[in-house]
């Protein structure tokens, strides 16, 4: 059930992110990686909202969780596209905007991912009541 899941999740993942990328940033799209950038914060954000789901509601199914975190999410975002668009920003010598690049990505995870594990986990001394 989870093989299945992942996979059906990962369909809506990369279907998604390839929508994605089809969106134009105008003349900007020619050297700053927005697509990705935008990806990543927003699989960040949701990815901790639900890790803090995860733990307000323990009893959420191992196949759910695993197809919206590691299917959807997981092909939604991509470490490598990241890792590839920085070293060619290096390669063609627009350092600051690699760095730039990189900061924003690193800074901007953290801080989606930390506001979505609240938002998931809800208010503290809140508790789900288990039917």
């Amino acid at each position: 059930m989870n093989l299945l899941a992942v996979g059906l999740g990962g369909v809506v993942g990369s279907l998604l992110r390839y929508f994605i990328s089809t969106l134009s940033f105008g003349a900007a799209d020619q050297l700053f990686p927005f697509h990705t950038l935008l990806v990543n914060l927003i699989g960040s954000y949701f990815l901790g909202i639900l890790t803090g789901l995860n733990k307000r509601i323990p009893y959420i199914p191992t196949y759910i969780s695993a197809a919206i975190g590691t299917g959807l999410i997981g092909s939604f975002t991509t470490f490598s596209t990241f890792s590839t668009e920085v070293v060619k920003l290096l390669q063609d010598h627009y350092y600051f905007m690699a760095f730039s690049y990189i900061i924003i990505s690193f800074l901007g995870g953290l801080v989606l991912a930390a506001f979505g594990y609240i938002q998931g986990a809800g208010r503290k001394g809140k508790k789900v009541v288990n039917i």
